[in-house]
C-alpha cells in the first residue's frame, strides 16, 4: 500500500511482504502493565441447604446482597429419584461435574447447585419444568456457559438444566438459507455446515466454538456481523419454547412472513431464560459470498476512526461485513498473552486500530473499491498505515487479535468487563474517564464494535477489590445513561446487572417487564435473581 513502507514479517505459510497492494481471499474463514497475579480462588462449595449470600468479590460489580427466596423448596432424593425415572443417565450428582457447570468462564459467578440435568427432547425439558414448577424448585437453564453476567450459573442451589444433549439439526432449507435445529446446537458447527451448503450464520462471535445456538438467541447475542446483518430479532424466524408450567409453545414456523397477531418469538430473544426455555430454532441464513477481505488499519486518535467508519458506510456499503475498533492498550495485551498472533503493524505504536472486511459477489470489483477507500482514506490522513490480508493464513491472524482480547484479558488477573452502547461520537470518552479515575490502580481496555456503537470496557487488576470497584461503579452507569445509553449492548444483564437495569429503563418499563416474568412464571423458578431486580417481583 502507497505511503506503508514495512519490513517483511513471516505468517504461517511464510515470509509475505506487507507492502503488497490489495488482494482478495476467496472463501475466508476467520477462524503498560506489567504481569499480573491470579485471580482470588472460590470459597469450597457449600451445601445446597446452607444459607448462603452472594459474595461480592466473586462478581465485579457492586454487591446486592441478595437473599435466597425462601419460598423455594429445597432438593431432596424423591426429586433426584423423579428425574432419574425420566433422564436415566441424564441425571448428574458427580460433584466434580457440577462444579464446572457451577462456574462461569471467567470465574467470577459461582453457585451451589447440587444437580445437573441434561435432558435430550423438548418432552423431557416439558416433564422437568412441570415437575420443578409444582416443586417450587428454581432452575437455570444453561447452554455452552460462555456469559459476561452470571446469567447462565445458580446463585444458590438452583438445579441446572443443560442443554448440551438436544444438539440435533432438524432441516435446512438450501432454497430459502433457513436452518431449524435444537438449541444445544454449538455456533461453531452450524456455521460449518451452512457453509458446506453455502450460507453462512448471520451471528459469529469469539466464543462460536463454545457457545450455543439457544443461548445466542436466549441473550439475543450481538457479535462481528451485526453491522451487516442486523440482530437476532430479525434474523430468527421461529422458536420453540417450553414455559415455567411445563407447556410446550410451538412457535417453529419457518415463515418470512406472518402477521398474524403477537410476535411472542420476539419476548424469548433476549430473556436470559427468564420467561422460557428455548429448545428449537429457526433462523434465516444470509447467502455466502465469494470475495472477502480483510485489512487491518491503524489510526492517530479517535476522531480519524469516527471518520473513518462514515467513510467505510458511503463507499464501501453493501460490501461493509464487519468495522472492529481498539486501542492500542488491547494489541500490547494480544500480544503478551495470545499464543501464535503476530502484529500486524510492528514497526510503530498508534492509538488505534481497526479492522475492516468486505464481503461480497465480485471479487475484481469488491478488490478495486476497497483499494479506492483506503487510498483515500490516507490521502485524507483518516488512516496513518495499514495492511491487507493477503491469504487465509493473515486474514486469521487479524481476527485472532480481535476476538482474542476477551480470552487475554482473563490471563492477567481479575477483569471488570462492561458491555455498553453509547452514541459513537462520545463512545471512548469513558475509557479516558475511567483511566483518570483509575490512574496505576488498574489498566484500562477499550475495543468493540464501532460499526454498531457498541463499546466493550475492560478494566484489568491484581485482584477484585472494594476499593477499585467502588471507583468504576455506580460512575460507569450513571455516565453511561447520561449519554442516553444502554448499559447492556449485547451481553445482556444476568446476575450482575439485574439491579441496575433502570440505568437504560424508565420504572414503567421494568413494571411492564415484571408483569409479563409474574404471569408467565408466577412461582419465579425460571433463572431467579437475574434479569429484573428483586423488588418489583
Amino acid at each position: 500500500m502507497r505511503g506503508m513502507p514495512h519490513p517483511q514479517y513471516e505468517f504461517a505459510n511464510g515470509t509475505v511482504n506487507s507492502c503488497r497492494r490489495f488482494h482478495s481471499i476467496p472463501s475466508l474463514q476467520r477462524p503498560p502493565c506489567g504481569p499480573r497475579t491470579n485471580v482470588e480462588t472460590y470459597e469450597g462449595q457449600r451445601s445446597a441447604n446452607q444459607p448462603r449470600e452472594v459474595q461480592k468479590r466473586t462478581f465485579g460489580s457492586a454487591a446486592t446482597h441478595i437473599q435466597r427466596n425462601p419460598a423455594y423448596s429445597e432438593l431432596n432424593s424423591d426429586d433426584v429419584s423423579y428425574f432419574r425415572s425420566i433422564l436415566g443417565d441424564g441425571v448428574v450428582e458427580d460433584e466434580d461435574r457440577i462444579a464446572v457447570a457451577n462456574v462461569d468462564w471467567m470465574g467470577k459467578y459461582k453457585g451451589a447447585s447440587q444437580l445437573l440435568l441434561l435432558p435430550k427432547s423438548t418432552i423431557e425439558v416439558s416433564k422437568i419444568l412441570s415437575y420443578c414448577n409444582t416443586r417450587r424448585l428454581a432452575v437455570v437453564p444453561q447452554g455452552g456457559n460462555t456469559g459476561l453476567v452470571g446469567g447462565s450459573v445458580p446463585v444458590y442451589d438452583e438445579v441446572i438444566v443443560s442443554l448440551a444433549g438436544m444438539d440435533k439439526i432438524i432441516s435446512f432449507d438450501k432454497v430459502n438459507g433457513i436452518l431449524t435445529c435444537e438449541a444445544g446446537c454449538v455456533l461453531e458447527n452450524l456455521s460449518t455446515f451452512v457453509e458446506n451448503e453455502g450460507f453462512i450464520m448471520p451471528l459469529d462471535l469469539g466464543a462460536k466454538g463454545s457457545c450455543h445456538i439457544g443461548g445466542n438467541i436466549s441473550t439475543n447475542a450481538g457479535g462481528l456481523r451485526f453491522i451487516r446483518y442486523g440482530s437476532l430479532h430479525g434474523n430468527v424466524l421461529g422458536l420453540e419454547v417450553v414455559l415455567a408450567d411445563g407447556t410446550i409453545l410451538d412457535m417453529l414456523t419457518t415463515l418470512r412472513k406472518d402477521n398474524t397477531g403477537y410476535d411472542l418469538k420476539h419476548l424469548f430473544i433476549g430473556s436470559e431464560g427468564s420467561l422460557g426455555v428455548v429448545t428449537k430454532i429457526s433462523v434465516l441464513t444470509p447467502a455466502k459470498l465469494p470475495s472477502t477481505n480483510v485489512a487491518f488499519l491503524s489510526c492517530n486518535d479517535y476522531t480519524s476512526c469516527q471518520k473513518l467508519l462514515l467513510a467505510a458506510r458511503r463507499n464501501l456499503g453493501e460490501i461493509l461485513s464487519a468495522f472492529e475498533f481498539m486501542d492500542h492498550h488491547c494489541i500490547d495485551l494480544a500480544m503478551r498473552h495470545l499464543e501464535g498472533v503476530q502484529n500486524p503493524l510492528p514497526a510503530s505504536q498508534y492509538k488505534f486500530y481497526v479492522l475492516i472486511e468486505t464481503t461480497g459477489s465480485d471479487e475484481a470489483y469488491d478488490k478495486t473499491k476497497l483499494e479506492s477507500f483506503l487510498l483515500r482514506s490516507m490521502e485524507d490522513g483518516l488512516v496513518a498505515d495499514g495492511v491487507i490480508a493477503q491469504d487465509i493464513s493473515q486474514a486469521s491472524n487479524f481476527w485472532r487479535i480481535r476476538e482474542g482480547i476477551s480470552e487475554a484479558s482473563v490471563k492477567v488477573g481479575a477483569v471488570y468487563k462492561y458491555d455498553l452502547s453509547i452514541p459513537v461520537e462520545k463512545l471512548y470518552d469513558i475509557v479516558e474517564k475511567m483511566r483518570c479515575r483509575l490512574g496505576d490502580n488498574a489498566e484500562v481496555l477499550g475495543y468493540g464494535h464501532l460499526g454498531d456503537g457498541n463499546l466493550h470496557l475492560n478494566i484489568l487488576s491484581s485482584k477484585y477489590d472494594d476499593n477499585t470497584l467502588a471507583q468504576i461503579e455506580p460512575f460507569v452507569y450513571e455516565w453511561t445513561s447520561a449519554q442516553r445509553g444502554s448499559i447492556s449492548a449485547e451481553h445482556g444483564l444476568g446476575l450482575m446487572k439485574a439491579e441496575k437495569i433502570h440505568y437504560s429503563k424508565s420504572p414503567e418499563a421494568v413494571q411492564l417487564m415484571a408483569s409479563i416474568k409474574k404471569l408467565m412464571d408466577p412461582n419465579l423458578i425460571l433463572n431467579p435473581y437475574k434479569v429484573l431486580p428483586q423488588s418489583v417481583l
